[in-house]
């Protein structure tokens, strides 16, 4: 049986990185950064993240991207990127609406423009099983990675 065609193939150009929504941090991916970058916990906090309510976000420069990525370059920190990153473009909306996977494909030149919803849907959730991503998480995980409610 042939394989049905990947419904997703970053290009890395960072349009994922950048919007005013920001990418939501747990405790445990902000020490992950903040090793990876050499630097405390603390320090990292008051320079990289904000908090939003109960949840914690990544800052956004002055231009609305991320301030990891780089132009022409990509992630400064992508071995060690919070889950929502690498769940991209495999979101709960992206998955549970048509319109919203459709409005995600207009958005991200990494989505095949010819892709069924129902082969990305089965796709996403192959690949967040594979990865450990999605279904029941930490309280300060982001909401765009709760699965367990999707078939």
């Amino acid at each position: 049986m042939k394989q049905p065609r990947p419904a997703f193939d970053c290009k890395i150009c960072g349009q994922c990185c950048q919007g005013s929504g920001g990418i939501v941090a747990t405790l445990a991916e902000q020490q992950k950064i903040a090793d990876y970058l050499e630097m405390d916990l603390l320090e990292f906090q008051k320079i990289h993240v904000q908090r939003k309510g109960d949840k914690f976000f990544i800052r956004n420069n002055d231009h609305g991207w991320c301030i990891f990525f780089e132009s022409g370059k990509g992630c400064a920190v992508h071995p060690v990127k919070p889950r929502t990153c690498r769940a991209w473009p495999f979101f709960r909306g992206n998955l549970m609406d048509e319109s919203s996977f459709e409005m995600a494909k207009d958005f991200c030149p990494g989505i095949d423009p010819d892709a069924d919803f129902q082969e990305f849907v089965r796709q996403g959730m192959k690949y967040l099983q594979e990865q450990g991503l999605g279904r029941e998480l930490e309280d300060d995980a982001g909401n765009a990675l709760r699965t367990s409610d999707i078939d």
